[in-house]
């Protein structure tokens, strides 16, 4: 708050010298005692000496009232004034104090600048100061003004921080709503372009079909006419021929007599008969520029003219592509929202199964009698040690750490191979290479990684890289120059967890016993069994019932048998704990910490080895106990163990069964041993394509 300024005025106000004054003129006219109650009397409306009228501090504006209230009409017609009117000689005028007042506030107002910043808060000071100094005056109301006064400023001082808070807001308010006009408008113009290509495509297929329309009324009223004209001059070459041929039998008949021969009056007739040659010869020259005229004629105007045939067909494949079309775009449609759902149901599965690993754990930490692992460390090596090794193990993993530490399995370092041919690409290092110790986990971790950046290479370049060769670039790109401690340490963690089965796969596509569409086979058959089983799931709900999940299992595997069937859904009952009600589906495809499927994943891919197996023996015994095979036998005992087998597939097949190129498939006619081409295919991916034949 601003500091007031100084303002000169007299000792004695106006307004209480006036009040004064006509109180006493008052008491000495009425010889009543009023009691001046300070400068706020006038103010309360006591009344006092005038007769009818009241005091005030401004009594400018009841001048008129107060004389004509004091007038008093006599008995002679005379008008008398009464009251504080004899006293002052007159109206009442404004009291000196308030001129004073009113005079220094007009100056500081019209001293301000109305161009100038804060000018009304400037305008308030001058009013505070006049207001200051008001109080001041009147010393027994001060105490209550300068309350009055103060609550006033306390509450601008307030209602300013208000203001000054809400300023950036207000901002912030206005660069909000700017954005978001501006994010409208654009939203808006991108639908107004959209909209108007959408209506110009329209319009121009409009326009095609008319004119494709206008074509076809043109086209048929043209083959009417030349229907219509061909019958005319059909009617007109049948009738002039006959008329040709009456003609040529009337002269015969009439040139020749009855006596002689056929043959000879022909001869006779064609060697004597002149007029007939010419007449002929005429006619078919006649007849010869009709047509050439009416052919050129055709050319003329049928020369650009598309048959009806050809527009039929043209017109039946755009429809057809059209079909193609709409189908693909909802299948694109069904596919992206089957993405969306697969992703969404991954999230909280991958939710759910941290919250239940989190529970288990808890429950095997509850339940389990814990050993003293702490004595371990003195075995060990020392506690960190320990630690480091134990740490998040279950106690059957701190067992089988602690046999293989006892037996020497795990040393501090590897010793490097070398760089020979005979030695695998990814294992090419030499030295002391350090053990990570690398635990399950972390294996499991490792493995995907490479999986999955190797499926998104190989999309990138369109064809399969080698699985030795990617993971040493995989580990040389993550690891740099430790790539080697890695691949030790990694070859190792895979030899300790062989009995888990993804890390038991991974090791046998490495080490060339299995081909890596085994791998591939295993993911797609799961991945559709997901997606047929979220397309079934209409609510969304991410639950199934008993007779639904067998239904879909029956649409994702068409070839399995009833009996199969039925030990998926037991299985999965089992695992879900269910009795016969709706089924989670989403939790059967949930891992543990160690990244590994429950029983029900396991079981189908149980079953789909089984069944390639199966397939195998079916092909064996097909083949009649042939000690040799040729790529023709093979490929007749598939075509009749499997009629539906694509050509693509089996000439995929036979080629990883002879391992050849496809390109010598056609001219590779040397034999091979039988079993070697079954054990071929047996480390590949080979499923049956349709149902077997039906035996007599």
């Amino acid at each position: 708050m601003s500091t007031q300024k100084d303002i000169t005025l007299p000792p004695l106000s106006s307004f209480e010298r006036l009040s004064s004054e006509c109180q006493h003129n008052a008491e000495k006219r009425t010889g009543r005692q009023v009691a001046i109650g300070g400068p706020g009397s006038c103010r309360a409306s006591t009344r006092v000496g005038c007769t009818s009228g009241y005091l005030s501090t401004w009594p400018a504006h009841v001048t008129s009232q107060v004389v004509q209230q004091g007038r008093r009409h006599t008995s002679g017609g005379e008008i008398r004034n009464h009251g504080c009117g004899e006293e002052f000689g007159g109206p009442v005028g404004k009291p000196r104090f308030l001129e004073q007042l009113e005079s220094y506030l007009k100056k500081e107002l019209q001293a301000l600048d109305p161009q100038q910043p804060k000018v009304q808060e400037r305008k308030l000071q001058a009013y505070r100061e006049v207001f200051g100094c008001f109080i001041e005056d009147f010393k027994t109301y001060k105490p209550l003004l300068c309350a009055i006064k103060n609550e006033y400023e306390i509450t601008l001082a307030y209602l300013r921080d208000q203001i000054r808070e809400l300023e950036p807001l207000r901002a912030r308010l206005v660069v909000v709503s700017e954005q978001c006009e501006k994010r409208i408008l654009g939203l808006r113009e991108e639908e107004r372009v959209e909209i108007s290509a959408l209506k110009q495509e329209r319009q121009h297929c409009q326009k095609v079909i008319e004119n494709m329309r206008e074509t076809q009324s043109a086209l048929q009223t043209q083959v009417c006419c030349l229907q219509a004209d061909l019958a005319t001059q059909y009617l007109m070459y049948r009738e002039e021929c006959d008329a040709r041929k009456l003609l040529i039998a009337n002269i015969s008949s009439m040139s020749y007599g009855p006596d002689e021969e056929p043959e000879e009056e022909q001869e006779e007739v064609e060697i004597e008969d002149p007029v007939k040659e010419k007449l002929a010869l005429k006619v078919c020259r006649e007849d010869l520029t009709k047509a050439q005229v009416e052919l050129n004629r055709l050319h003329a105007e049928y020369g650009d003219v598309v048959p009806r045939r050809d527009w039929e067909t043209l017109d039946h494949t755009h429809k057809e592509n059209l079909l193609k079309l709409e189908t693909l775009q909802k299948d694109f449609d069904q596919m992206k929202a089957e993405y969306d759902t697969l992703l969404e149901v991954h999230k909280q599965v991958t939710t759910q199964r941290d919250s239940l690993q989190g529970e288990l754990e808890g429950f095997k930490e509850a339940s389990t009698p814990r050993p003293e692992w702490e004595q371990c460390a003195d075995v060990l090596g020392g506690s960190e040690r320990w630690a480091d090794l134990s740490q998040g193990q279950s106690s059957q993993q701190r067992l089988e750490i602690l046999l293989a530490e006892l037996g020497g399995k795990n040393s501090e370092f590897f010793t490097g191979l070398g760089t020979s041919d005979d030695v695998p690409i990814y294992l090419r290092y030499e030295g002391q290479l350090k053990n990570h110790r690398l635990k399950k986990n972390a294996v499991v971790r490792i493995l995907k990684e490479v999986w999955k950046e190797k499926v998104m290479e190989d999309g990138r370049r369109n064809e399969s890289s080698n699985l030795p060769e990617f993971l040493r670039q995989h580990l040389e790109s993550q690891y740099g120059e430790k790539a080697g401690e890695w691949a030790y340490s990694l070859v190792e963690g895979i030899r300790q967890h062989q009995k888990d089965d993804s890390v038991s796969l991974f090791n046998d596509i490495l080490t060339g016993k299995v081909d890596e569409s085994v791998y591939h086979g295993q993911t797609h058959l799961l991945s559709n069994l997901l997606k047929v089983l979220i397309h079934s799931d209409s609510t969304e709900s991410g639950m199934l019932s008993v007779q639904d999940f067998r239904d879909d299992l029956q649409m994702a595997f068409p070839l399995k048998r009833a009996q199969d069937i039925d030990e998926l859904v037991t299985t999965a009952q089992a695992e879900l704990d269910n009795n016969g009600g709706s089924l989670p589906y989403q939790r059967l495809y949930t891992e543990d910490a160690d990244g590994k499927h429950k029983d029900f994943l396991n079981l189908v891919k149980k079953q789909a080895s089984t069944e390639r197996h199966m397939y195998i023996s079916e092909l064996r015994t097909q083949l009649g106990g042939k000690g040799e095979v040729t790529v023709a036998d093979l490929r007749a005992a598939f075509k009749n163990i499997d009629p539906s087998l694509d050509a693509t597939t089996l000439d995929w097949v036979l080629t990883m069964a002879f391992q050849i190129h496809q390109e010598e498939l056609e001219q590779h006619t040397t034999q091979m041993d039988t079993e070697l081409a079954l054990q071929h295919l047996l480390a590949v991916d080979v499923t049956r394509a349709g149902p077997a034949p039906q035996q007599d």
